[in-house]
């Protein structure tokens, strides 16, 4: 009976042990209940996340590629007159920026610092709306019509971009300038870039559009070295240069390039390279006995004094490099605009226009080989329709 007496004694002692752990777990358990559930909630929060944002960055780059160096280019409604020697012809370069950029607009690339250290960035992804666009690819073509160059060299056409509200540029130009050649360069190819958050860059499908009264007998597009580190090559360019092959009477050929430099480039590196390459097809052709005739947005200052000769209340910015003629080919010549000074052919798109406010200088222009007598003028559009105004060259072709 004892014996019982003690195993009945110590049944209640372990269960009265028993039961005072179960308390001392149950005070313990609303904590971990707590870090239990804020666990659960930061998984159901950032995991999704953190999915989205890996499934985005393989999306990206499942879709990038870059176009094939050498790629021959289709040269459209090709006339059949042929260039003569000492014959004048014109050429206008123009960057139309993709319908964007009227006055009102900036673009959330650019940055900047006024004269007083505020820091300034641009709004915009895309377009203000699809009217502007309408209002400014119509107002660049009009400067286009009332110019009538025998070449127009055009950069930052869309053909179907998310922002510019998927106007076809390119086919709306070619039906306004139907009765020119063309040829057609692309350089811009993203997939759908999901910056900036509150205004998306979008997808785009862009380029480099030429258009020649005179015969086009080949042309070719040439890849620029580009920067392909992580980021910066899905949202730079597929930057290149398309070269025109135009006959001339005698059997020479006039090399007609229209080019559009890298302009987001800290350091210089990848613009340096481009300038490379650029000089090497000059100076090949130029040696060769052809003619060489490049314009564009070279996305730098075309000299020292053009590239802080403008009034401003602006810092000089960090994406101008300046190009002199110590960085030129031998045999070829930045052709400097008679009014240079008086008119600037870039503004910096950090903020809205207003003339003598932004930061302006010179970056659009021509390059010319030493057998082409040429001269150069700004063309004063106030940046009516672009961040760009065009520049208009006169030229001959020399004979020898």
């Amino acid at each position: 009976m004892a014996e019982k007496r003690a195993d009945k004694d110590n049944l209640n002692h372990k269960d009265n042990h028993e039961a005072k752990d179960n308390n001392k777990h149950s005070k313990l358990d609303p904590g971990r209940k707590s870090v239990s559930l804020a666990v659960k909630i930061l998984v159901c929060v950032f995991l999704p996340v953190i999915l989205c944002a890996a499934g985005y960055v393989i999306y990206m780059q499942a879709n990038y590629y870059r176009i094939e160096d050498h790629t021959a280019l289709e040269s459209e409604n090709n006339s059949e007159q042929i260039l003569k020697t000492g014959t004048p012809y014109t050429a206008v370069t123009y960057n139309i920026g993709f319908g964007a950029y009227g006055p009102d607009y900036s673009f959330f690339m650019d940055t900047g610092e006024m004269e007083d250290g505020t820091l300034t960035a641009g709004k915009y992804g895309k377009a203000i709306n699809k009217e502007s666009v309408e209002t400014n690819i119509n107002g660049a073509a009009e400067e286009l019509e009332d110019l009538g160059a025998d070449f127009m060299l055009l950069q930052e056409v869309d053909v179907d971009a998310d922002r510019s509200f998927h106007i076809n540029q390119l086919k709306q130009l070619k039906e306004e300038f139907s009765d020119y050649g063309n040829v057609f360069a692309n350089n811009f190819h993203s997939a759908y870039l999901f910056y900036p958050f509150s205004d998306p860059h979008g997808a785009v499908d862009a380029g480099l559009l030429s258009f020649s009264r005179y015969r086009i007998e080949e042309a070719e597009r040439r890849s620029y070295p580009v920067d392909n580190s992580f980021i910066t090559k899905f949202t730079d360019l597929d930057r290149c240069f398309a070269v025109m092959r135009l006959p001339v009477e005698g059997g020479r050929e006039l090399a007609l390039i229209n080019s559009h430099m890298s302009a987001y480039d800290e350091g210089g590196l990848i613009r340096a390279k481009q300038l490379e390459l650029l000089n090497s097809v000059m100076e090949e052709e130029y040696q060769a006995g052809n003619y060489v005739i490049v314009g564009g947005d070279f996305n730098h200052a075309l000299g020292e004094e053009a590239a802080e000769g403008f009034l401003s209340e602006q810092k000089f910015p960090a994406w101008v490099a300046v190009l002199t003629q110590e960085d030129i080919a031998d045999g070829i010549t930045i052709m400097r605009a008679e009014n240079e000074l008086d008119v600037p052919t870039c503004r910096g798109a950090d903020i809205p226009y207003k003339k003598g406010v932004n930061f302006t200088t010179v970056v659009d222009g021509f390059l010319v080989s030493d057998n082409v007598k040429a001269t150069a003028e700004n063309v004063d559009t106030d940046f009516g329709y672009s961040d760009h105004n065009p520049v208009l060259l006169q030229f001959e072709l020399l004979q020898e």
